[in-house]
């Protein structure tokens, strides 16, 4: 196990150690603590918009190679048999 403090074991330590340079260390932590728990929410809204791009991506691909098929359909020229000039008879 690891050993390291908690959030909250770093607010009762604040309760214990009354030192100028203790209270400093304290609000520092603390700090690191909020700014820790901010990467970690944006972190996760992050990897929510990216997986909704993904989905939108992916419509767009099947979109983009159906409009692709049907371009090509159109630039195919089909070949139809030519009628003979002339009398026939």
């Amino acid at each position: 196990m690891p050993r390291a403090f908690t959030e909250q074991g770093i607010a009762m330590l604040s309760g214990i150690l009354n030192s100028h340079r203790a209270i400093q260390v304290n609000i520092a932590i603390m700090r690191i603590f909020v700014n820790l728990r901010q990467m970690l929410a944006k972190n996760k809204d992050l990897a929510q918009k990216f997986k909704e791009l993904e989905g939108r991506v992916d419509k767009h691909d099947s979109d983009i190679r159906a409009i692709f098929n049907a371009i090509r359909k159109m630039l195919t020229i089909e070949e139809k048999p030519k009628r003979k000039i002339g009398f026939h008879a």
